[in-house]
């Protein structure tokens, strides 16, 4: 009787602990499906809002400086390390297949295609993705963004646009510089370490790498750029729960934009490289 009965009692918890295990995937699923909304939702305010011209151009400066500038070092430090580390790894596979004419072709496509945007919008979203989110959200526990609409002031418009709009705007700028210093590292491991000679390493990207894949790539950061700045102005300007709530936004920022980054990355290089991708 003892062994029939934890049987029957095995089968009543299953049905229990199944219907759990949906709830908990439902209620996950909701809550992903509100939060892509709610980004989807300031982003369009956001888009009304720069057509409309409601733009706060002065804070808008400040936060391309902030953005655009002090994040520079970092983004040109990585960018340095990537296109020497990359060039050294594929020029030890091609000049040992004597093909060695198409390696700075090749760098230049990777870096400029890829590596360049997609690392740019890692630090930047790691920097000042936290940067946002952490300064709304503490402006939103602190009750400061409710003292703005007490005093007729749009929090999107003095708030969010400025940000995201820098974001935008500074993201192609420091691909693009990016860009230029990856080349010139894996330039320098080309010549002083590997032996190729400057002008085969030139004349491979001039062959290789068009002004279109550079336009395509910058158009990359853009996008990145958005997402960083829309992710960082949403999870700050919703914040609750004090300086806990503070943490776990800016935590929550960083990770979802990198997330959003990875996954929107491989779709932009289908629509932006057709056939090349």
């Amino acid at each position: 009787m003892s062994a029939d009965s934890a049987r029957s009692q095995a089968t009543a918890s299953s049905p229990s602990a199944s219907l759990k295990l949906l709830e908990q995937l439902g209620g996950e699923s909701i809550g992903l499906l509100e939060r892509f909304g709610a980004l989807v939702s300031l982003f369009l305010a956001v888009t009304k809002r720069v057509i409309q011209g409601r733009t706060h151009w002065r804070n808008t400066f400040q936060q391309m400086a902030l953005i655009g500038v002090d994040s520079l070092p970092i983004a040109l430090v990585t960018a340095l390390s990537v296109g020497m580390v990359f060039t050294l790894q594929i020029a030890n596979e091609f000049i040992r297949f004597g093909a060695q004419s198409v390696i700075g072709g090749v760098s230049a496509m990777a870096l400029v295609r890829e590596l360049s945007p997609t690392l740019t919008g890692v630090v930047v979203a790691g920097r000042v993705g936290a940067a946002i989110a952490a300064e709304l959200g503490s402006m939103k526990v602190t009750e400061q963004i409710d003292a703005l609409v007490t005093l007729a002031t749009d929090p999107i418009d003095y708030l969010v646009v400025p940000r995201v709009l820098a974001c935008v705007v500074m993201m192609p700028v420091l691909a693009f510089l990016a860009d230029l210093v990856g080349l010139a590292g894996g330039l320098g491991v080309a010549v002083l370490v590997k032996g190729i000679t400057s002008t085969l390493y030139l004349d491979s990207i001039q062959d290789l790498l068009g002004p279109g894949d550079v336009l395509r790539g910058l158009v990359k950061a853009a996008v990145f750029g958005g997402i960083v700045g829309v992710i960082g102005c949403q999870q700050g300007i919703t914040t609750s729960n004090g300086a806990k709530g503070v943490g776990k936004s800016t935590t929550d920022s960083v990770v979802f934009a990198l997330i959003t980054i990875f996954v929107s990355n491989y779709f932009l290089s289908l629509l932006l490289f057709p056939g090349r991708s």
